[in-house]
């Protein structure tokens, strides 16, 4: 009998699911389709389910790895496992998947991006420009890139690509993880630095950090009073790593200068969240992961890696729920 996986997001979107059937197909196993947000409706799907395919918004709880009796592994579709309790998966026996490296580039293109637009104020100048304006103090004051300080929290596979980027914009870059040695950061030309160090000489903030309850609200209030008040703080990582309403009320102050913000808390944010009426932000909906190429490499990857595990293989990036920030 065909192996049974059920693909879940919260868009439908994120996985081609008609890739991933083709390769699942070589794993004699079948696929459903269907989109849940909520535990309770991720449960109703699960029944009889030995692989299960996942987006970042999906939880896959204790409860839901207790009850799903025939669950053999799960492919979070993508780096971050915060949605997905590992313990709980370790104790029941479920492997867990994910895909570490596809869109590396991506995401650094676009946390690179945030930096660039934030600095220089581009959401600020096109905003003025639509609106009949053709005025180069709109967005001013803007200090210049050359020889100011980028910060990289966490260094991981996307802030390593990151600081190759900028090597050559004549900036001093930095970064703060502590769980690497200084050794490994200096390797790429890149200065170690203890977290404090990082905030009260940071001219720019790019957070890479996963989320766990070491870095869940690790940019607060008081983290924003250490930092400058013409700092870009730029996050593509996870949302609750910032407090979004000390971030809100830096904005407002002139605490700092600018926020590139690709991932939030929450996630989207209401209609009507403060962060839209802020000349001194920028939003982008969670995409710094896409590119065509990506979402074709992730879907045909984490399909096969969930088939491996159903065949009895060795999966190629099963996740370890003792592994530090990645």
């Amino acid at each position: 009998m065909p192996h049974d996986v059920l693909i879940s997001d919260t868009k439908s979107a994120v996985v081609d699911d008609e890739l991933q059937g083709e390769v699942l197909a070589d794993y004699d196993a079948t696929v459903r389709s269907t989109i849940t947000e909520t535990e309770d409706e991720l449960l109703a799907e699960l029944d009889g389910a030995e692989g299960l395919i996942v987006d970042a918004g999906v939880p896959v709880t204790r409860e839901v790895l207790e009850r799903a009796e025939a669950l053999e592994v799960v492919g979070r579709a993508g780096i971050g496992v915060d949605n997905v309790d590992l313990e709980a998966a370790r104790e029941e026996g479920i492997t867990v998947v994910n895909h570490p490296t596809y869109s590396l580039d991506e995401v650094a293109t676009h946390a690179l991006s945030l930096l660039l637009a934030s600095l220089r104020r581009l959401p600020v100048y096109d905003r003025s420009t639509r609106s009949g304006e053709w005025e180069w103090s709109a967005g001013a004051p803007i200090p210049r890139l050359q020889g100011s300080t980028i910060g990289l929290l966490g260094f991981g596979k996307i802030p390593k690509r990151l600081a190759t980027m900028i090597g050559g914009f004549g900036c001093e870059v930095l970064a703060a993880d502590p769980h690497l040695a200084d050794d490994e950061i200096k390797l790429h030309n890149v200065e170690p630095v203890e977290f404090d160090d990082l905030l009260s000489r940071a001219d720019l903030l790019s957070i890479h950090t996963p989320l766990t309850e070491e870095t869940e609200g690790m940019l607060g209030e008081d983290e924003f009073e250490r930092l400058s008040d013409e700092a870009v703080v730029v996050n593509t990582a996870r949302g609750p790593v910032i407090d979004t309403d000390a971030l809100v009320a830096a904005l407002e102050t002139d605490e700092i200068g600018f926020a590139g913000l690709d991932v939030t808390e929450p996630e989207p944010l209401p209609d009507d969240h403060a962060l839209y009426d802020l000349e001194n932000a920028v939003v982008t909906p969670h995409v710094g992961w896409y590119s065509e190429d990506s979402r074709a490499q992730l879907s045909r990857e984490i399909a096969a890696d969930v088939g491996r595990v159903l065949a009895g293989e060795e999966p190629e990036h099963e996740v370890d729920a003792d592994s530090p920030w990645v």
